[in-house]
């Protein structure tokens, strides 16, 4: 109990409030939480995070199923219209199929599609022809430019390694040069060991700094030019970058010229320009005059396609009439393969009507 009169005042006043204690506040606060539920949140039991792990896991699950399955309706949509577009080409085909039928089954209309076929064949025997000289054209050239392509690097990489032997040369000698002075120096100092070559061998202390300076450089200089030397040595074949322009355009002037060529046996006759129309046109028609007529132009579609194998890509004449082709061809640009149709006058004619096919058949 305390003896002054104002602590004896305060204590009355501190026992009349009846402050809680500490544990009392703890215990309290503890309820005060438990109510609220915090408690049961951090107590939950093992089982039920299981469980709502599983049902999380279920969520994903269903989540990626429904994307799966908008997925596999976006394909079936794509394949429902390819089945309808092969359809509708399968119901054209079948019609072409039942209007040739119906003209075969009549002698007159069925010898003008037999015709109309064959004139058909006869242009695409002759894209054929200067299709497979371009092939050939193709080959010979890549293999012409691939050994020229070889034969310079190989040129070239000989200068090359010449050069890196006469540094790495000179390299060695700088640093046996190096490392030379350095020992001269060492046994100069080693040699000086009285007392009064005190002096002596401080100079020598010098100059074995600095030479030892100039032999690690020498020897690092030596380093590189070993590396530079080996890189040379494994440096790989560049690889064919493809035909040149000049290549292209070669190949161009000889499928011309060859097409020219043979076209000319039907240029006298009105043969090209009926395998033109035909080609053009997708059903036969009725335009080859009567069976007389017909028969004629049969036989004069048989001895074109034998002219036409008789003609050689690799004749005098088509080597001829390319290099005259190239002497007058002129082109728009430097990068451009294909000549302008002014400045080949003899096969003007060829790629104006395109016979042949021959624009789709040129290089690009």
């Amino acid at each position: 109990m305390p003896t002054f009169p104002i602590l004896h005042r305060w204590w009355s006043i501190v026992r009349a409030a009846r402050i809680p204690s500490w544990a009392s506040v703890q215990a309290r606060g503890a309820e005060w939480v438990r109510q609220l539920g915090y408690l049961r949140v951090v107590s939950v039991a093992p089982q039920r995070l299981e469980i709502d792990g599983r049902v999380l896991h279920l969520f994903r699950n269903r989540a990626e199923l429904k994307k799966a399955y908008g997925d596999v309706q976006a394909e079936i949509h794509q394949l429902k219209d390819r089945i309808k577009q092969q359809e509708g080409a399968t119901a054209r085909v079948q019609a072409t199929l039942e209007a040739l039928e119906l003209r075969l089954a009549s002698p007159v209309s069925g010898q003008q599609a037999l015709i109309f076929y064959q004139l058909r064949d006869l242009w695409k025997t002759g894209g054929q022809l200067v299709s497979a000289m371009i092939a050939e054209q193709i080959v010979q050239h890549e293999e012409r430019e691939r050994r020229q392509l070889l034969s310079e690097f190989n040129h070239q990489q000989y200068e090359r390694r010449q050069e890196m032997e006469r540094t790495l040369n000179r390299a060695q000698l700088a640093a046996s040069d190096a490392r030379s002075r350095v020992a001269d120096v060492r046994r100069a100092w080693d040699r000086a060991n009285r007392w009064w070559h005190y002096f002596k061998r401080r100079e020598l202390d010098r100059r074995l700094e600095v030479l030892t300076i100039d032999a690690n450089t020498a020897s690092t200089a030596l380093t590189a030019a070993r590396s530079a030397y080996e890189a040379v040595l494994n440096l790989p074949v560049p690889p064919f970058p493809g035909l040149s322009v000049e290549a292209r355009r070669a190949i161009n002037l000889a499928a011309v010229a060859y097409g020219e060529i043979i076209a000319q046996p039907l240029l006298r006759t009105a043969l090209l320009q009926l395998c033109g129309e035909a080609s053009r046109r997708r059903e036969p028609v009725d335009e080859y005059g009567d069976a007389a007529a017909c028969q004629a132009l049969v036989a004069q579609i048989a001895r074109a396609k034998l002219a036409l194998a008789a003609r050689s890509s690799d004749s005098t004449e088509v080597q001829q009439l390319t290099q005259q082709l190239g002497e007058r061809a002129r082109y728009r640009v430097a990068a451009d393969v294909l000549p302008t149709e002014d400045s080949i006058c003899e096969a003007q004619q060829v790629l104006r009507e395109d016979c042949w096919g021959l624009r789709r058949l040129l290089l690009r």
